[in-house]
């Protein structure tokens, strides 16, 4: 059965908010010590300059009142802070800036991080949170997972293989010949993680600090304003990540990414993908061997925790929470074992696409094309291009053979139409003998 659902169809499901963290109103539930507060006050009027009380809040996005204060107070107390002037009314707004003492602090500081930016919530904070807001446990129902993938053309079978790998929450295998959708349906599950999610700037383990927040992968989720002021900004909301490494994925990126000129870390990408989908594609083209990935993977994949080196040698526990899918077009036994395949809960081949398949997949890129569709061009392309060439169908034949017969009708300045001249023109430049 295919999917009836038209090409303009968007599915963009519901996206509730999470359970939002308060905001602290102490030093203590914070999480952080007042010494370290008070050393992110430093270093932020040591880089930036003059600010008020409540600039140096906004920066560190930390409440003034019962925490920023009180780092001010204890950096005066010590010399390190003066107050240059006052801005408005109330001591939020005096101007703050830094003294002769506090300038030789904060080059001390910067010998051991130079980060500046949101203040970090604790590890054990972190780990609280993603336990509540994991992969495991999202429950998908059927009607929600044929919408978001209307758009592509799969046999009912591939359905009824792909909705209960999807909602496992559990690594899957895709494997099969290039070209039939395994990025595709990657994609397409992604869209399918209609919650969102708490994200960390930042975290701290000890003095160290990791940078978690990446704009690239966490797509921010603005709050209602009456819930912003309560909120811990240390925290943003975000879609549910999704990260896709290709052939550049390397062993050094699966681990903390130290800056030895800003001395602090960046996530790796199993990090910044937890709570969301971690697509590696062309897997086994990348630049270590997939044995290499399992030796690395073998005790995430089973526990669910993975165990980070920061450059001092230290090892610390993290959350590994993601629903992992492998995309290859290798056959399995060119690149993994028994058992790295057993730690792979579903293994699913995406197939060339049967001929009623290819038909549907031809006749809704012709509409979305603007180009009338013909059984009869078709016909031609499957009893006389196909066979000449010794070609199998593949799913993403037609899109590319229809805009190469676009390209080649305009340069001609012909109406383009699945004509056998222009069919076999676009086979001509697009197929070539391996």
């Amino acid at each position: 059965m295919l999917p009836t659902v038209k090409l303009s169809d968007e599915y963009e499901p519901k996206k509730p908010l999470p359970k939002l963290p308060r905001q602290p109103l102490s030093v203590e539930e914070t999480g952080l010590s007042l010494s370290f507060i008070s050393d992110l006050v430093l270093r932020a009027l040591y880089s930036i300059g003059e600010l008020t009380g409540q600039g140096l809040s906004e920066q560190l996005l930390l409440p003034y009142e019962g925490i920023i204060d009180q780092a001010i107070s204890y950096l005066r107390k010590e010399q390190m802070v003066e107050i240059k002037g006052a801005g408005g009314i109330g001591e939020r707004s005096y101007r703050y800036q830094i003294t002769l003492k506090g300038i030789e602090r904060a080059r001390e500081l910067a010998e051991r991080t130079q980060y500046l930016g949101a203040a970090p919530i604790t590890l054990e904070s972190y780990t609280a949170v993603m336990s509540k807001q994991g992969t495991r446990g999202l429950i998908i129902d059927e009607e929600s997972i044929r919408r978001a993938f209307g758009h592509l053309v799969i046999s009912e079978t591939l359905f009824q293989q792909l909705g209960p790998a999807i909602n496992s929450g559990r690594s899957i295998f895709l494997y099969g010949h290039a070209g039939n959708g395994k990025t595709a349906i990657a994609e397409a599950t992604a869209r399918l993680f209609s919650e969102t999610i708490l994200i960390p700037h930042a975290v701290v383990v000890g003095s160290e600090i990791i940078k978690v927040f990446d704009p690239i992968y966490h797509e921010k989720v603005s709050i209602p304003a009456s819930e912003a002021t309560a909120f811990d900004n240390r925290w943003i909301i975000s879609k549910r990540p999704v990260v896709i490494a290709g052939g550049e994925l390397n062993m050094d990126s699966l681990d903390l990414v130290y800056n030895p000129i800003s001395k602090y870390y960046e996530a790796p990408l199993q990090m910044k993908a937890n709570g969301g989908l971690f697509l590696i594609d062309d897997f086994g083209r990348q630049q270590m061997r997939p044995r290499d990935l399992l030796n690395r993977w073998i005790v995430p994949l089973e526990k669910r925790v993975d165990f980070l080196t920061l450059h001092t040698g230290q090892k610390i526990e993290v959350p590994f929470d993601q629903l992992i899918i492998f995309s290859t077009n290798l056959e399995p036994k060119q690149l993994v074992d028994e058992a790295f395949l057993r730690r792979i809960r579903y293994k699913i081949e995406i197939d060339n696409p049967s001929p009623s398949e290819f038909r549907e997949i031809m006749r809704r890129i012709c509409q979305n094309r603007n180009i009338p569709y013909s059984d009869e061009g078709l016909r031609y392309l499957l009893t006389q291009q196909y066979p000449k060439r010794n070609l199998e169908l593949r799913s993403v034949h037609p899109r590319d053979l229809i805009d190469q017969l676009i390209d080649i009708a305009n340069f001609l300045r012909v109406k383009p139409t699945m004509s056998s001249e222009l069919l076999e023109a676009a086979c001509r430049s697009y197929f070539v003998e391996l």
